[in-house]
């Protein structure tokens, strides 16, 4: 989840809103690739979830961090809420997963050297506190009640409307892990290519990154939960945006589905102020309740730009949401993957049309698909193991003409198609065989 924004100063012209989402437009030279990874903090002594503050916590492993690797503290209140150093930041998601914000780095091989500092750093200050990272999709065990609760504004508002609005919100919030990167683009045009392969080629990533097929402690019939949860979340910020297939896709069609999803809140002077519910454009027209006769600010409608959960979202580049985080290899893989795809345009173009066919049912239809059954996964007559050697086929070519040896870092997705099988799936095997129906085995193993 995100930080406050800082998008500008007050909307004087309507025009604006879509014009922060332009900005972002850039040259091919200028392309950088951003990668994210949340993960889940857990004590070795009693693999219960690791709580935001005491000896052995998230605002240590901050201190330390900020101490030995001089990172620099951002904070909500007194709260130490997350890091920032040369581009990059450290933050938290709503029940304290750790997340990694990487620079915006030229490629991908960076992006390893990147991830692996980040490793070494955390081991450093938490090598006598007996605690360990987990590389997953969901939570295998802890209930609601087990997660600790951030100190920050914006969750508090955020789990109250989550619980009225749909099933799962909660869920998402607390007991999920991530892997996603961003990938700018270069004009109009070329961000509708992109987000129409984002989002049709979501499932592919879903079911390639798949590693969470345990809930409350249990099977829960799926090889992504993670993915589940989204599909019970909050139906008019999720999604698979069937508009951006529509003609005249443009930024002011997605500023204009954006508009309508309602507000969480507004942030002003370290306060999260109540706006559930609540509409962008009244606040445009200084109607809004929550602060009567207050017009909005760019960074306003940044804040609100990252309220919006699609499976792939754009803000002034895009983001690819559609993976459950994993192991070091599919957390390099994930970046990988997309930019093979994106940032070439042999690439981009070919994988447009292995997909341009698929209408708006069926897109669904390989979303839910590769939640439930990832390679296995069949929707009408596209198997999604098709599909995915296909798809990453066209990234491994696309790497290849980057010329940065990139392609070496698809192995765990070559190798996963060869098998026939995900994380999740060897995960289900080791529960079923070696580790006799225990989910214990499973911290250590899938710990970094």
């Amino acid at each position: 989840m995100s930080i406050p924004q800082s998008g500008g100063g007050p909307i004087e012209d309507f025009a604006q809103l879509a014009g922060l989402l332009e900005s972002g437009c850039k040259p091919a030279s200028d392309w950088r690739i951003g990668t994210e990874h949340e993960k889940f903090g857990w004590l070795t002594d009693s693999r219960r979830p690791l709580p935001y503050a005491g000896e052995r916590s998230i605002s240590t492993i901050f201190s330390r961090l900020e101490q030995r690797f001089n990172w620099q503290p951002v904070k909500e209140g007194e709260n130490i809420i997350g890091l920032t150093r040369n581009g990059a930041n450290i933050s938290l998601e709503p029940g304290g997963q750790f997340e990694l914000s990487g620079a915006p780095l030229v490629s991908v091989t960076e992006t390893a050297a990147e991830l692996d500092q980040h490793f070494a750093e955390v081991a450093a200050v938490t090598e006598d506190l007996g605690i360990r990272f987990m590389g997953i999709g969901a939570a295998p065990e802890w209930s609601h009640q087990d997660m600790p609760v951030m100190p920050k504004g914006r969750y508090r508002l955020m789990t109250d409307y989550m619980g009225r609005v749909g099933t799962h919100g909660t869920q998402m919030m607390y007991r999920t892990s991530t892997v996603q990167v961003n990938l700018d683009y270069a004009s109009e045009a070329d961000m509708v290519k992109k987000m129409r392969v984002a989002l049709a080629l979501q499932p592919v990533a879903t079911a390639l990154f798949a590693s969470s097929p345990f809930f409350d402690g249990k099977l829960n019939g799926h090889k992504s939960w993670r993915s589940r949860i989204w599909r019970g979340l909050d139906n008019s910020r999720t999604g698979m945006l069937p508009f951006v297939f529509d003609e005249g896709m443009g930024f002011q069609a997605y500023v204009d589905w954006v508009l309508d999803v309602p507000m969480y809140f507004v942030y002003r002077d370290g306060v999260y102020h109540n706006a559930l519910g609540q509409s962008f454009r009244d606040f445009l027209k200084g109607e809004l309740p929550a602060l009567p006769g207050e017009k909005p600010t760019l960074s306003d409608w940044a804040d609100h730009l990252t309220t919006v959960f699609p499976e792939a979202r754009v803000k002034k580049y895009i983001e690819m949401r559609g993976a459950d985080c994993g192991d070091r290899a599919h957390v390099l893989a994930l970046p990988a993957f997309w930019t093979g795809i994106m940032y070439d345009d042999a690439a981009l173009d070919a994988a447009w049309e292995l997909v341009r066919h698929l209408d708006q049912a069926s897109r669904e239809e390989l979303r839910i698909a590769a939640s439930v059954d990832a390679l296995q996964g069949v929707a009408g007559d596209v198997r999604i193991a098709d599909l995915a050697q296909a798809a990453v086929s066209l990234s491994h070519a696309g790497l290849s003409a980057r010329g940065y040896g990139e392609e070496a870092l698809l192995a765990p997705l070559v190798t996963s198609l060869k098998a026939g099988k995900v994380q999740a799936d060897r995960w289900l095997d080791l529960y079923k065989d070696e580790w006799g129906g225990s989910l214990e085995p499973l911290y250590a193993a899938s710990s970094y």
